[in-house]
């Protein structure tokens, strides 16, 4: 098959203080393509040692980039903007090879570059406030960043998820060490490139790549790091949420998995609602956590939708997602392929009807690819109900009444993104509120998103919150300074109470 881009000019070291380097240890983990199997390129798998030096690097840098001005941390950002966008093109081929991303889903440059762009201008935001309201005193809070902190991003949008973690922490003054997936390394090294020729100070942005173990874990527990942000797998969360607790007790963010439920009442648009729920499970082949893979139509309607979202799943046009005519590229790799067919085996032993797919497949004779599969009837004990699949799979069930599709709605421990078709707006916020969801759609579901609006999740779907306006806050600390002043005039102090 071969490539589009020269494999020897693809990026595959660690970037640590302003220089490539391989690993201390020489050790290599092959990058391949989930659509022809073949190697990419070895990518250096980052040691504990190494991610001890990206971390150490990251604090000696630390004071200097955090007391520079907003405006001049800003200048860097924009250059790196700049690049991203002339990137664009590189990029999504790199994502095309190394995880099966189709090029005609690709908007992840964009996204980012905005990202840096817009964060430019937001650290002069990282202010605090005064009070005169302790007699005697003049009290300030500070807004300071944390320090040196940690990113651990995903396969499925790698670039996007650098935009959404590092932008606010760089304008806060953090300086990060990210790690990327073993799944996914070729766009963030390319970041890595990218920040080099933006020429921010050495340390300031540190880039890994490598495996959950040993990289990801000693990030977890390492004592110079002051805050972590992770999107993920719930069972990943919660480990890293468990070393943080047992080590320093860092600041954890995380966004983590999800299964998220549409609802779609008889009153609805059903073409659009069918068109919208199948392209969210279409994203990214299911690989995503905000994917609608719980449909619940109210009874009346059933039959009419799932004709409906049924022509128009099966339509995408399987193939290499090099390709700009391919909807749906293969699964990342083989272990998430071999993942999603387990779960399809676990439905046909179940007590759902299958109405379409339910197979592993091929195209040109290769490639993980998974047939997009659609079940009713689903029990709501089900594992294919419960658990999260991150594949091209949907279960589409009945409601009667309101009461109980928000009850199905709500029974999971997730909850990250919910949506409800109806033109009965009374319903719609009743519903809205009624959602165990940190995010909501109405009328309209996954991907759709605003950048300045908070995205994080209820319950087991994390902690924290990403976006424009609600980021630079959580990497930034709180700090009360007290100043005495001048006794008050005729003010008795041993009357006044303290704190």
């Amino acid at each position: 098959m071969g490539f589009p881009i020269s494999t020897d000019k693809i990026e595959r070291r660690h970037y640590i203080n302003g220089a490539f380097s391989e690993s201390s240890d020489k050790g290599t983990f092959p990058a391949k393509s989930p659509y022809s199997h073949e190697k990419i390129v070895d990518m250096c798998e980052a040691t504990a040692e190494d991610t001890n030096r990206a971390v150490a690097a990251a604090k000696a840098a630390f004071p200097a980039w955090s007391n520079l001005d907003p405006y001049t941390r800003g200048g860097y950002m924009k250059k790196l903007s700049e690049l991203i966008l002339q990137s664009n093109h590189e990029l999504k081929q790199l994502d095309a090879m190394s995880m099966g991303r189709p090029v005609s889903q690709y908007f992840d440059a964009v996204f980012t570059a905005r990202m840096f762009e817009q964060y430019a201008t937001l650290g002069c935001e990282a202010k605090g406030s005064t009070s005169l309201n302790t007699p005697g005193f003049v009290n300030m809070v500070l807004r300071q960043p944390f320090g040196p902190v940690a990113a651990i991003i995903p396969w499925n949008v790698p670039t996007m998820m650098i935009g959404m973690k590092l932008a606010p922490a760089l304008a806060a003054g953090c300086t990060v060490v990210l790690k990327s997936s073993e799944k996914a390394p070729l766009t963030p090294a390319k970041f890595a490139a990218l920040a080099h020729e933006a020429g921010f100070p050495p340390g300031v942005i540190n880039v890994l790549s490598g495996h959950g173990t040993p990289s990801g874990a000693t990030l977890s527990s390492h004592m110079d790091i002051r805050c972590i942000n992770f999107t993920g797998s719930t069972f990943t969360g919660r480990k890293i949420q468990a070393a943080a607790a047992s080590s320093n007790l860092k600041k954890v963010i995380l966004e983590l998995g999800g299964k998220s439920p549409a609802l779609i009442f008889d009153d609805a648009d059903i073409e659009k609602a069918a068109g919208e729920t199948a392209a969210s499970l279409q994203m990214i082949m299911g690989q995503a956590c905000i994917a609608n893979s719980r449909i619940y139509v109210q009874e009346t309607v059933a039959e009419k939708f799932k004709t409906a979202f049924t022509a128009i799943y099966k339509a995408a046009k399987k193939g290499d997602p090099l390709l700009p005519e391919t909807q749906h590229g293969p699964q990342a790799d083989e272990i998430q392929f071999e993942r999603v067919k387990a779960y399809l085996q676990s439905a046909s032993d179940g007590k759902g009807k299958l109405e379409l797919g339910g197979h592993a497949t091929k195209v040109d004779g290769t490639g993980f690819f998974i047939e997009p599969t659609i079940y009713s009837d689903v029990p709501e004990d089900e594992k294919t109900q419960r658990e999260e699949v991150f594949g091209p799979f949907v279960s589409i069930n009945t409601f009667t009444t309101e009461a109980e599709a928000i009850a199905k709605a709500n029974d999971t421990e997730y909850g990250l993104y919910a949506s409800v078709y109806t033109n009965d707006l009374s319903r719609a916020m009743r519903v809205a509120k009624a959602f165990e969801s940190g995010l909501v759609g109405v009328n309209c579901t996954s991907p759709t998103a605003a950048s300045d609006t908070p995205l994080g999740g209820y319950k087991a779907s994390g902690q924290g919150r990403e976006g424009i306006g609600y980021s630079l806050d959580e990497y930034l600390e709180h700090k009360t300074v007290m100043v005495k002043v001048n006794d008050v005039p005729g003010l008795d102090a041993a009357k006044v109470p303290h704190a």
